[in-house]
């Protein structure tokens, strides 16, 4: 069985606007292309998987550490849960509706990690009890403004692992209480 794992990079305080935290540090991009390439697959709301079409093409900028990244990424099962997207890239797929169902099903199918990506996307399957683990990875920023890591009201939780990747940043995992 397949376990939903919400988890996103964010400021100190918990603000998950990639344009403004910038690139992750080299130690925690190293940190991502490992995990991708664990994944089972992945699950994202529209917007957050509009933001990460980046990684479908090649750019003349990247370097090796981008390269590996998106072939890590391109080579994961996607679902895009959306209503009003159509249609999505390779090795995507659109889920319009019964999206408990279709997520019951994908823990139920797959073995490993699922990792969900959007943070209302997150407040929807946390409403529906299916995220089994919250993984905050906190950068020494303080953005003010941006979009919450807690889209809606933050579900009681325990912490069972907590440790720091590379120079700056911090990993704390949560399961729901």
């Amino acid at each position: 069985m397949a376990k939903l794992i919400f988890g996103l990079q964010q400021s100190l305080d918990g603000y998950v606007d990639h344009l403004q935290l910038g690139p992750p540090p080299p130690a925690v991009s190293r940190h991502f292309v490992q995990h991708v390439r664990d994944l089972a697959g992945i699950v994202y709301g529209r917007r957050t998987y509009e933001i990460m079409r980046y990684w479908d093409q090649d750019w003349p900028e990247w370097d090796a550490q981008d390269h590996d990244f998106a072939a890590v990424w391109r080579s994961r099962p996607k679902w895009v849960v959306s209503r009003s997207l159509n249609p999505v890239g390779p090795n995507a797929t659109l889920v319009q509706t019964d999206v408990e169902a279709v997520l019951r099903e994908l823990k139920d199918r797959l073995v490993g990690e699922i990792d969900v990506a959007g943070p209302d996307l997150a407040r929807s399957l946390t409403d529906m009890h299916l995220v089994d683990e919250y993984r905050l990875y906190f950068r020494p920023l303080v953005l003010g403004h941006g979009t919450p890591f807690f889209a809606g009201q933050r579900p009681p939780l325990r912490l069972v692992a907590n440790d720091v990747i590379g120079e700056d940043t911090i990993r704390l995992a949560y399961v729901p209480a």
